[in-house]
C-alpha cells in the first residue's frame, strides 16, 4: 500500500503500516505547494535585520545571539550535530520509522518553513528502508524529542549512522549514496524544524494503542476461559446488569464474555440448585469492570492522539497568513499524560489476570483440580513457576506505572525550565505492553490446561476454539515438561493475533 502524506492528519493505521509493514509514502501535490508557499516566507526573512528565532538567532538559552547571514546555514548544521547527543541502546526500527513519518507529516502541513526537497528526502529514506540510529536516552519531551529527531536529521544530512533495509549498520552517507539519495544541505530554520516535534512519543503512543486493541480482546478471552475453568458463572455478565453502570468499555467487555461463554457445557454443569456458591471472586466477577476501564482509558488516549495527528508541532511556525510566530506547542504534556494513564491501566489489567491464574493453582480455590494443575502433585510442579514468572512481570508493571509526566528537570540554562518527560513515559509503556502480553499468555496457557482437565465436560465454542488453536502449538496436560518454550509459543499465539482469530472464527467479531 501507499501512504499519501497530505495537508491533514494521517490515520493511526497509516502510521502502523509505514512503521511496521514498510508501506511506501508519497507527498501529495497540494502539500508540496503549501510547503513551497511557506518557504517563501522564511526566505523573505533571511536578510531581515529584525531577529527571528531559529532563522537569525541562536537556540534555547542562546536565542539572544544574533547570527549574521553568512553563518546561518552553519547555524542549522551545528544545531543538528550538537543535538544528536543520544546515548544508550538503539531504539526499535518501528519507532524510528513512526517518528520520521510523523515529522514528515508536520513538514507537509507547510507550517514549518522548510524547502520541499527536505520533506522529499524524508520520504525517500522511509521508502528506501533506511533507518537512522536513534538512542534510548536524550529526550525530555519538551522542545520536542530533540535528540531522537536530531539523529534522524543528521542522517538526512548524510552524517551519523543508519541501518539499511537489511538491517546492516553503516555510515549514513554510504547508505544514501547506495539508494541514490542526495543528502540535504540545511538552510535557514530547517535544522530547527526537523527536531522540534513530539513525534517520537506520539509514534510510540500510536503503536501501543494498536497493540492494546488486540490485547484487550485477549484479556476477555483469557478471562472467559478462567471463569469457565474455575466453574464460575456467566450470569453476572448479563447486559441488563452491566447497563446499570453504563461505561462503554465495560459493556463491550461483558458482551465479549457472554459471547465467549455461550454454549459451555462446563458452565451449564453447575447452574442447578445443587451449586451452593452465591458469587465468584472479584477477579472473575469484576472482569468487565476492570477490562472496561482500560478500554475507556484507551479511547481517551486515542482521542488525544487524533488531535496530535492533526497538529503542526514546531517553533516558530509559519501561520497560514504568513506570520512567523513563537509558541509552546512542542510541549509534550498532552501525550505524556495519556502514556502514563495507559501504563497504569496496563498494570491493572495484568494484575487481575495474574489473580485469576493464581486461583487455578490453589486446591482451596480451584474447585476440584489438582494442586498447581500438576499431573502428579509432589512429583510434578505443574504450572507453579509459570505463575511466579507472571507475578514477577506484574510487579515490574506496577513499577512502570509510576508516572514519568510528574517529573521535570530544568535544562538549557533554565530557559527550558519545565519539561514533560513524555519520551520516557512512552518508553516504559512499550515495556509494559510487552509485559502484559506475557501475563495474558500465561493466563491463557494455564486456563487451557484447566479446560482440558474438566473433560469430559466441554468448553464453549469460543473458548474451545482458542484452546484448540493453542494445542496445535503446545501439548495438553501430562507430566512436567520444559515450560519456557511452551510459554513463548503461547506469547506468540497471543501477540500475533492468532488467539483472537480463533475466537472470532467461532463466535464472530469481538468488541
Amino acid at each position: 500500500m501507499n501512504v499519501v502524506v497530505n495537508i491533514g492528519p494521517l490515520s493511526p493505521d497509516d502510521v502502523v503500516a509505514v512503521a511496521r509493514h514498510d508501506a511506501r509514502v508519497e507527498i501529495a501535490p497540494e502539500a508540496l505547494k503549501e510547503i513551497r508557499r511557506s518557504r517563501e516566507v522564511i526566505e523573505g526573512l533571511a536578510d531581515d535585520v529584525v531577529p527571528h528565532y531559529g532563522v537569525s538567532t541562536g537556540f534555547g538559552a542562546l536565542a539572544t545571539r544574533h547570527i549574521p547571514t553568512e553563518l546561518r546555514a552553519q547555524l542549522q548544521r551545528s544545531l543538528v550535530r550538537s543535538h544528536a547527543a543520544g546515548s544508550g541502546a538503539e531504539v526499535e526500527r518501528e519507532v524510528v520509522r513512526a517518528l520520521m513519518l510523523l515529522r514528515l507529516s508536520t513538514l507537509a502541513t507547510g507550517r514549518t518553513g522548510v524547502r520541499a526537497e527536505v520533506a522529499q528526502t524524508y520520504a525517500a529514506l522511509l521508502n528506501a528502508g533506511i533507518t537512522p540510529v536513534v538512542h534510548e536516552y536524550g529526550s525530555l519531551g519538551c522542545s520536542g524529542d530533540l535528540a531522537p529527531l536530531a539523529h534522524c536529521a543528521l542522517a538526512v544530512m548524510g552524517e551519523g549512522e543508519v541501518r539499511d533495509a537489511d538491517g546492516v549498520l553503516q555510515p549514513a552517507g554510504d547508505a544514501l549514496a547506495a539508494a541514490d539519495i542526495t543528502p540535504v544541505v540545511l538552510r535557514e530554520k530547517e535544522g530547527l524544524a526537523l527536531i522540534n516535534g513530539t513525534d517520537g512519543m506520539l509514534g510510540m503512543l500510536l503503536l501501543a494503542a494498536h497493540d492494546l486493541h488486540g490485547l484487550l480482546r485477549v484479556a476477555d478471552i483469557s478471562a472467559a476461559m478462567s471463569v469457565e475453568g474455575q466453574l464460575g458463572t456467566d450470569a453476572v455478565f448479563a447486559a441488563d446488569l452491566q447497563a446499570l453502570r453504563p461505561h462503554p468499555g465495560q459493556a463491550d467487555s461483558a458482551a465479549n464474555l457472554r459471547a465467549l461463554l455461550a454454549g459451555s457445557a462446563i458452565v451449564a454443569s453447575h447452574r442447578g440448585p445443587e451449586c451452593t456458591r452465591v458469587q465468584d471472586a472479584y477477579s472473575l466477577r469484576c472482569s468487565p469492570q476492570v477490562h472496561g476501564t482500560v478500554r475507556d482509558t484507551l479511547a481517551h488516549a486515542e482521542l488525544v492522539a487524533s488531535r496530535e495527528l492533526a497538529s503542526a508541532v514546531d517553533n516558530p511556525v509559519v501561520t497560514p497568513d504568513g506570520r512567523v510566530e513563537s509558541n509552546g506547542n512542542f510541549h509534550g504534556a498532552p501525550v505524556a499524560a495519556v502514556l502514563d494513564f495507559l501504563a497504569i491501566s496496563v498494570a491493572d489489567l495484568a494484575s487481575i489476570a495474574e489473580r485469576r491464574t493464581d486461583r487455578f493453582l490453589d486446591v482451596a480455590r480451584n474447585h476440584g483440580l489438582n494442586a498447581f494443575l500438576a499431573d502428579d502433585p509432589g512429583v510434578d510442579s505443574g504450572h507453579m513457576i509459570a505463575q511466579y514468572t507472571q507475578a514477577a512481570i506484574v510487579s515490574e508493571l506496577k513499577r512502570l506505572a509510576n508516572p514519568a509526566s510528574v517529573d521535570s528537570i530544568p535544562s538549557s540554562a533554565m530557559q527550558e525550565d519545565h519539561v514533560s518527560m513524555g519520551w520516557s513515559a512512552a518508553r516504559k509503556l512499550r515495556r509494559a505492553i510487552d509485559g502484559l502480553t506475557r501475563v495474558l499468555a500465561v493466563e491463557l496457557y494455564t486456563a487451557a490446561r484447566a479446560l482440558d482437565l474438566r473433560a469430559p465436560l466441554t468448553p464453549a465454542p469460543g473458548t474451545g476454539a482458542v484452546r484448540d488453536g493453542l494445542r496445535e502449538l503446545v501439548a495438553g496436560p501430562g507430566p512436567d515438561r520444559w515450560l519456557a518454550p511452551e510459554i513463548e509459543a503461547t506469547v506468540r499465539y497471543v501477540a500475533s493475533g492468532a488467539a483472537v482469530t480463533a475466537a472470532q472464527g467461532a463466535v464472530g467479531d469481538l468488541a
